[in-house]
């Protein structure tokens, strides 16, 4: 009976694990950075209220905040985790604080895919 038992055990612990396993390359595929994926984020979150690709709005376009992002090699992922000071427009700051909670919350492939899409912008 214990060997049974046992048995058991290992079997349904073997099959928990693989499934669990399965599940994690699951997320993981699901969490690659996309440019499309960025442009659905930066979409669904408003971000485009303040945000406009070629026009300063509240906040600066996307064209702008692309092209001082890549000359000073920003890093926008640290950024919107607010890891690291803004590069662009930094009296914006407190209005955009803000926001960052939303940012704050997302995955690292999320916030990666919203770099891609605002440095896509750039000319």
């Amino acid at each position: 009976m214990k060997k049974v038992s046992y048995i058991l055990f290992v079997a349904i612990f073997t099959f928990s694990c693989s499934t669990r396993e399965a599940k994690k390359s699951n997320d993981t595929a699901a969490e690659v950075a996309t440019i499309e994926k960025g442009q659905e984020l930066f979409e669904s979150n408003n971000c485009i209220a303040c945000h406009k690709v070629d026009q300063k709005v509240v906040g600066p376009s996307l064209q702008e905040t692309a092209k001082i992002y890549k000359e000073k090699n920003g890093d926008l992922v640290a950024f919107l985790k607010e890891e690291a000071q803004p590069l662009v427009d930094e009296t914006l700051y407190e209005t955009m604080k803000i926001n960052l909670q939303i940012t704050k919350t997302m995955l690292d492939a999320e916030l990666e895919s919203l770099e891609m899409y605002i440095l896509s912008h750039s000319k």
